[in-house]
């Protein structure tokens, strides 16, 4: 039987887990397909692209960041973000005794998101940029932690691609299968 792969737009505010929880929502509340499992996480507070798979082999290799496969994200801020903090952020910092490696990070007009639910508090006196960085790694919530260190912290967290597969069209709560050649092409580790 062929591995299945699914691409699932995650909303705000859900776990990424198949296990029930008392309180929270969780991938069960979306997917009805058995035995496929995150390759990868997304936190609660997070949304955007989770890959889920059948494929042993493939989770292992999205999940090891000796792979250090591509993971997009747009990170909406507080405050207006300056060239320092992005080549501070694009350069690799420390964060909890860790040196992040370096990622592609640069400031992006708003993308073109449905409202986030609940919204993102306002401030009438406090602007906000959106950023996109590209990182090869994935520590639990290091999007977050990168931007705290350089003085912006982040407000909205959306990962808006997985390699070459990317969030267009698909809404929150939505997935769909994908075909093995869509799959997202992964250098080889270095070892």
């Amino acid at each position: 039987m062929p591995f299945r792969y699914l691409l699932f737009h995650k909303p705000f505010q859900v776990l990424s887990q198949f296990s029930p929880s008392d309180s929270k929502r969780t991938l069960s509340d979306f997917i009805q397909v058995t035995d496929v499992y995150p390759a990868g996480r997304l936190d609660y507070d997070s949304e955007g692209l989770l890959l889920l798979t059948d494929d042993g082999p493939l989770q292992h290799r999205l999940s090891d960041p000796r792979f250090a496969h591509p993971r997009t994200y747009w990170a909406q801020v507080e405050g207006a973000i300056d060239e320092t903090a992005l080549a501070r952020l694009s350069a690799g910092l420390v964060i909890q005794k860790y040196r992040t490696r370096p990622c592609l990070a640069k400031r992006i007009p708003e993308p073109d998101l449905p409202p986030r639910d609940p919204p993102i508090r306002f401030r009438r006196s406090i602007p906000t940029s959106w950023l996109e960085l590209t990182l090869t790694e994935g520590r639990n919530r290091q999007v977050r932690h990168m931007t705290a260190a350089v003085g912006f912290p982040t407000l909205r967290l959306v990962r808006s691609a997985i390699g070459n597969l990317a969030i267009t069209s698909l809404p929150p709560g939505a997935w769909r299968p994908i075909l093995r050649n869509e799959l997202p092409v992964l250098p080889n580790p270095a070892f």
